[in-house]
């Protein structure tokens, strides 16, 4: 509601009048399907207190007229949301990037819908919107994709229909988006716990040692190789050992860390650590192994999560568009031939606010 008054001069055919008059305007402002801001439901409401006002308007219908006039002024009024929203719609489709291994993927929300909810006339005119999107990894990122990754945000010409809607559901949206390690990452913080590229491990032999870890993918699984080595002098045992010894398992990650928890010796290991009477070293080894396999991979998810929440986070056109990481949780681990997969889920939400508010 708008409420004023107005120094009205009125031409009469033998003086010239001034007078005061009150307007009162109500309307309610709405956003069309073509993002233009009006008022509907128009009402204008023409008053004077003064009589002599009173008696023209009998005499020529004055109060109708002005609000004839100020009616049409405010039915045509139209602002224009698609500036601001365009280049939101722009920057929000921009390919957000991410490396995965030597290569590199793209995160990208594609806008099937935007909505617009009930107005709410509190300090000030508040509408909410909603962009739908339908989030979704490329990988590798195409050509087109990777050209908008360096480059300014996208040139948008047409954005889809605004739905009016009775409410919009307020949540978050969560991306799927995988990270690598390499096994030879797993493979070098192993060898962090030899010296000088040796692991001494038995109280019965105690110049055998581990040497030489490799790991590699086999069947689903993570099988960690270790050359063993060494003289055996003991319990009528009189060798030099030059072999291999091989454990199994699968990777997961705990506390923000690559592990294998179930890492266990082969039968085949068993069998040889049991034949030198050393099956206890067995469990020794495969508790040192399952220390010493242990990779962060913390910072990857840390920049996982600020490419999202930084890649939805601009100003535009007058308007602020913040995004925020609400969650970050791995839901899978999956290896390849030459590397492991982890997917990571990042639950996010995001905002635009016109004008720039505080967060």
């Amino acid at each position: 509601m708008l409420r004023t008054t107005v120094d009205a001069t009125v031409s009469l055919p033998l003086t010239t009048v001034h007078l005061p008059v009150d307007v009162r305007v109500e309307g309610e402002p709405a956003v069309s399907a073509s993002y233009a801001v009006k008022l509907q439901s128009v009402d204008v409401h023409v008053t004077s207190n003064d009589t002599r006002l009173s008696v023209v308007d009998r005499v020529a219908g004055v109060f109708d007229r002005i609000g004839t006039a100020v009616s049409s002024s405010l039915k045509s009024f139209s602002y224009d949301l698609r500036p601001l929203l365009l280049e939101a719609y722009g920057r929000v489709s921009r390919p957000i990037p991410f490396a995965l291994g030597d290569a590199n993927g793209c995160a990208r929300l594609r806008v099937l819908d935007m909505e617009a909810g009930p107005t709410v006339l509190a300090d000030g005119i508040e509408k909410d919107l909603a962009l739908v999107v339908e989030p979704s990894i490329t990988f590798p990122c195409g050509e087109d994709a990777a050209a908008d990754v360096d480059g300014a945000a996208p040139a948008v010409s047409e954005l889809p229909p605004l739905s009016n809607v009775t409410t919009i559901t307020p949540g978050p949206f969560t991306v799927t988006i995988p990270i690598a390690a390499k096994y030879d990452e797993l493979t070098r913080a192993m060898s962090m716990a030899f010296t000088d590229g040796k692991l001494f491990f038995s109280t019965e032999y105690p110049a055998l040692y581990l040497s030489k870890p490799e790991i590699y993918e086999s069947e689903g699984q993570l099988v960690l190789k270790l050359h063993i080595g060494g003289p055996v002098h003991a319990l009528g045992i009189d060798s030099d050992l030059d072999g291999d010894l091989y454990l199994v398992g699968h990777a997961a990650v705990v506390d923000n860390e690559l592990r294998i928890p179930d890492l266990e010796p082969t039968i085949e290991t068993k069998s040889f650590l049991l034949s030198l009477k050393a099956l206890s070293d067995g469990d020794r080894i495969r508790d040192q192994a399952r220390t010493a396999l242990r990779l962060d991979i913390g910072p990857r998810m840390r920049e996982a999560q600020a490419k999202l929440g930084d890649g939805l986070t601009f100003e535009a056109g007058g308007g602020c568009f913040r995004g925020e990481v609400d969650h970050i949780e791995v839901t899978g681990v999956h290896p390849h031939a030459a590397y492991l997969r982890i997917y990571v889920a990042v639950t996010a939400h995001a905002r635009l606010s016109m004008p720039c508010v505080s967060p």
